[in-house]
Parts: C-alpha cells; sequence; structure tokens
C-alpha cells in the first residue's frame, strides 16, 4: 500500500510541475509568442524536465558527481573561450551565436565524460559522508529461489556475504503467494521460506533489509531483480538457472548457491579410499549406491551384497555434471583388508553388537 501511494504521490507532484510551469509561460508569454503558444511550451519544457529527473534516478552516485563536476569544468572552459570570442572582433550576431553554442558544446561534452568516468571516483576517501554508497553497492539482493532453498542461511551466517541482505517487497509478495498455494508442496515450500527470513532477521550479526523499491516497467519479477540489481550496482543472490543466464546477458553479477555448493565439496581423485554406507541397489547387476553428507552420488560395484552396510571403496573415476559431481568406485575386500585399524573396528563393533551372555 506504501509503495503505490508513494507512486502517486510523485505523479501527482510531476503533474503539478507540468501544471505550473505551463501557467507561467502562459501568462508570461516569452520570446514574444502567444499565450496558447507559450503555455505549450512551458509544457514540453516540463516534461523534458521530469524525462531528465528519471534517467537521475537510474544513475548512479558516483555518475552523478562527475556529472556535475564535469559540467562544472565544461562550463567554465567555456566561458574562457567565449572572452577569446568576444575579442575576435566578430558581428555582434555571430559572437552572441558563438558564445552560446561553446557554452551548451563545452557543458554537454563534461556532464556526459563526467558521467562516464565516474565510475573512477573514489567516495570512501571522502569519509563517510559517502558512506551509503558503498554500503548499497556491497549489498546482496535476495530472490524467492534462494529464501525457499534455505542454505543461503547457513551461507551468510558464516559471515562470507558481505554486506545488507535485501529483499523487495515484490519477492516478499511472490513469496506469500507461494505460500498461499493450494498445492500442499508449495505451500510448506513458501511457508518454509516466510519462517526461514523471520529467522535471519532475528540472527545477530545478520542484516537483512525490506526494500520499497520497485520497477513498475518491469512486470516478471525476474526482470524487477535485474533493473534493481543495476540501480543499486549489487549482486543477485539465487538458485535461478535461468535468472542466472539472463543475469549474465544483462552483465549483472550472480552468486548461484547451488554453483558454491558444487565449489566446496570434497576433492576426490582416483585411487583414493573411501568409507561409504552402501544405501540402496544400482542400476547395473551388483551394484551399490551411496551417498555422501553433501549429497554427493558414490556408485559402486560389487556392493549389492553390502546394501545397509559400511564398506571401504576405492574410487575409479568422478563425473562432474551440471546436476553435480557423481563418484564411481568399486569394492574389492583385498584392499580393504589392507585398511590400517580395520580389523580392530570389526572386532571392537562385533564385541559391541554381540549379545551379552547368560
Amino acid at each position: 500500500m506504501s509503495e503505490r501511494r508513494f507512486i502517486s504521490d510523485i505523479l501527482l507532484i510531476r503533474l503539478l510541475l507540468i501544471a505550473v510551469v505551463a501557467s507561467l509561460s502562459y501568462h508570461l508569454r516569452p520570446f514574444g509568442f502567444s499565450s496558447i503558444d507559450a503555455a505549450l511550451l512551458g509544457g514540453c519544457l516540463a516534461g523534458a524536465i521530469i524525462l531528465f529527473e528519471m534517467r537521475l534516478n537510474q544513475a548512479s552516485l558516483k555518475k552523478l558527481i562527475g556529472a556535475a563536476i564535469g559540467s562544472i569544468l565544461g562550463i567554465s572552459g567555456a566561458y574562457l573561450v567565449s572572452l577569446v570570442i568576444q575579442s575576435a572582433g566578430f558581428a555582434p550576431a555571430t559572437t552572441g551565436f558563438l558564445r552560446i553554442l561553446v557554452l551548451f558544446v563545452m557543458a554537454y561534452v563534461g556532464l556526459i565524460v563526467g558521467a562516464a568516468k565516474g565510475d573512477l571516483l573514489n567516495l570512501a576517501a571522502l569519509g563517510g559522508l559517502f558512506g551509503g554508497e558503498r554500503t548499497r553497492r556491497s549489498a546482496k539482493l535476495l530472490d524467492t529461489s534462494s529464501i525457499i532453498d534455505g542454505r543461503i542461511a547457513d551461507v551468510a551466517a558464516t559471515g562470507f556475504l558481505e554486506g545488507a541482505l535485501l529483499v523487495p517487497q515484490f519477492v516478499l509478495r511472490e513469496l506469500q503467494q507461494v505460500a498461499d498455494s493450494a498445492d500442499p508442496f508449495k505451500r510448506n515450500r513458501g511457508r518454509r521460506g516466510l519462517d526461514l527470513l523471520q529467522r535471519m532477521q532475528k540472527q545477530p550479526g545478520l542484516e537483512i533489509r525490506i526494500i520499497e523499491d520497485d520497477v513498475p516497467q518491469a512486470r516478471e519479477v525476474d526482470h524487477k531483480l535485474l533493473e534493481l540489481a543495476k540501480l543499486y550496482e549489487c549482486k543477485i543472490v539465487t538458485n535461478d538457472f535461468n535468472l542466472s543466464k539472463l543475469a549474465a546477458v544483462q552483465q549483472v553479477q550472480v552468486l548461484n548457491v547451488n554453483e558454491l555448493a558444487n565449489a566446496v565439496k570434497p576433492v576426490v581423485l582416483p585411487g583414493e579410499l573411501m568409507r561409504v554406507f552402501i544405501l540402496k541397489e544400482g542400476k547395473e547387476p551388483n551394484q551399490g549406491v551411496a551417498y555422501l553428507d553433501d549429497g554427493t552420488m558414490v556408485v559402486v560395484d560389487n556392493a549389492r551384497r553390502y546394501i545397509s552396510r559400511t564398506v571401504d571403496v576405492t574410487v575409479t573415476s568422478v563425473l562432474q555434471t551440471t546436476a553435480g559431481k557423481m563418484i564411481f568406485g568399486k569394492h574389492d575386500e583385498r584392499v580393504a583388508s589392507r585398511v590400517p585399524g580395520r580389523e580392530r573396528a570389526e572386532e571392537t563393533a562385533e564385541n559391541t553388537s554381540a549379545p551379552p551372555p547368560h
């Protein structure tokens, strides 16, 4: 409700600006125009001012400061050039035209070049006056998939994510729609996401900020996130594969939790020995399937008869896929029997599990 009220207030102020400028032009009649022509001129001028203001809202603070500095330098240079033109001996009309032309050209060039080079400014060197810009750029935008997934809470708790975690209102609305879904699976996921967000807000040292910013011209949530990321110059945290690809096309940086999970999985090399719990039967004959703690699948040859038991496996190959990593190995009693401490461990396990004598 507050977001709609803010948009309506901005629209009302813009309409008021157009009415005021058009009314002044109507009564003052600049350049000898008629009242109607002057009012139209004032309305067009106010519209150009509003368009310029809308473009400024999308610019970063560095670009605005660079544009202001460039404009001041351009106007200063135009003033010096106009002094030379004035003393050149041209006709008065030509002199006036050249001075105005140089003023516009120098101011325009300074504005454009200053805005383009504004990213080179180091606002942190100016102290705490512009600290908000640095905080803004270090923030991260959370999308619905990352909140529902839940692993972002553990990652944020470790301190690897710098800055505040921003949750736009339109992401909360989408999360609420998922929680209100008629599908029980979606409803449970949505409610878990809301509970997780509430738990993250209470976690000390973790800043979760709900922002009211919206992009009315964009309908899809993904497009809204991309536009906000450009505006804030920050990264998006997501698990959505399509959003990651779309962001790469638009040169928006993305932190994908799935890619992070695959990157931190332990490195296993062929020939290494590992102990796994055979959970179920594999697709091929005499195959068993096990899973590591991080969810990595381990396909073990000669392990079908060891289902529901822990065995030693020699890694034969590792396959990296888009869905994650798969490990292939084989169970060999001769290799397993040479594991240091294995016999003692099995003897201890047998003694522990043996029934007490009567």
